[in-house]
């Protein structure tokens, strides 16, 4: 076995590849070590379990699949943004076939507080871009918001249908996109 260390972003490739070819439990310390043609002692000089490596993996898996679009637009308009993310979900689970619901189960236990913790900090951070593009979208009635009914709340409400979306496997973002327009334009 080959005992040169190898980068962490080529251990989370290798981590990514085994998700996606094998599903969930092909992923241990073992099978990235022999993935990478390294040796298990590499793979623990930058993560200190296999709970830290699926942790890291999924959330490099979430990175992977809402990278940043090369069209900045997409985050002007409200409804360019959630066409995209559509779109971005599809991309997810065409390309690692029971992602999604398989993560959002699987870290649903108890002893995989530190995949959750990286799961809700992802989706924070989703639905927080949503309420950036939210405020931004110029064609927002100036009274769509207000006290009660803030971005956030709206925004927390299509992340919930999209989400919704993913369990379901339908990616056809029309309905979310005529509750917008119904509600926003």
């Amino acid at each position: 076995m080959n005992t040169v260390v190898t980068s962490k972003e080529q251990i989370l490739e290798a981590s990514r590849e085994l998700i996606r070819r094998e599903g969930w439990s092909a992923v241990n310390i073992r099978s990235v070590a022999g993935a990478c043609g390294v040796s298990v002692g590499s793979i623990y000089n930058y993560f200190g379990s296999k709970a830290e490596l699926v942790g890291e993996t999924v959330e490099s898996i979430w990175r992977e699949i809402f990278r940043q679009p090369e069209d900045e637009a997409v985050f002007q308009d409200a409804s360019a943004c959630i066409l995209w993310m559509y779109q971005r979900m599809q991309y997810g689970c065409e390309k690692y076939p029971g992602f999604f619901t398989l993560h959002a189960l699987g870290f649903m236990q108890e002893e995989k507080q530190d995949g959750r913790q990286r799961m809700q900090k992802t989706w924070q951070h989703i639905l927080d871009g949503l309420c950036r593009v939210l405020r931004q979208d110029a064609r927002v009635r100036p009274d769509a918001f207000d006290g009660q009914f803030t971005a956030e709340k709206f925004a927390d409400l299509l992340f919930s249908l999209m989400l919704s979306a993913l369990l379901r496997q339908d990616y056809d973002p029309s309905a979310v996109l005529e509750v917008v327009r119904r509600t926003l334009y």
